[in-house]
């Protein structure tokens, strides 16, 4: 990876899946403190889904550390639809957004950290590749029945970090 200004971003819910997987709770503040001592940190953002019919209070303490701590806090609701064969199910997509933020902010940085495994970012990647931007993929492999990043995504980017890895510098 190069030196010079970088930006994390965190899809929340993959990033808390995976740790799960690997047996540890994250610690945002560890975790910021890590990313800062690599290297000038422009921006940390955060994205999650809320569910509409749900009293944000079990993730209100969360978010609002988070956004007093410098972290740019994005929330979506998870809205409920019929798939048109009479089941129920959820839209969770915070990839817009986060890709909106990730390509205006893509200018301004040299590498981005981006805490996901989710392969529908492999075009983003690819994207902020052709603007100069070095991607890290952090997530993790190592996780059981299977890995948690998806091949297409960890392949596409510059770096892949392994989440596992990093288990001591951001664990609780």
């Amino acid at each position: 990876m190069s030196a010079g200004k970088s930006a994390l971003f965190i899809d929340g819910q993959s990033l808390h899946h995976a740790a799960k997987t690997l047996n540890f709770e994250v610690d945002y503040k560890r975790l910021l403190a890590e990313f800062e001592r690599r290297g000038p940190l422009l921006r940390a953002y955060y994205y999650t889904t809320v569910f509409e019919t749900e009293d944000v209070t079990a993730v209100r303490p969360l978010l609002d550390w988070l956004k007093y701590n410098g972290f740019t806090v994005r929330t979506m609701l998870l809205r409920e639809h019929d798939d048109g064969e009479g089941r129920r199910r959820w839209r969770r997509n915070i990839g817009v957004d986060l890709a909106i933020d990730a390509m205006e902010t893509a200018g301004y940085v040299d590498n981005m950290y981006l805490f996901s495994g989710d392969g529908n970012f492999r075009c983003l990647v690819r994207a902020l590749q052709r603007r100069s931007v070095c991607v890290t993929v952090v997530s993790t492999l190592r996780s059981k029945p299977a890995p948690v990043v998806a091949d297409e995504l960890r392949r596409q980017a510059d770096v892949f970090l392994e989440l596992d890895d990093l288990k001591l510098a951001i664990s609780r």
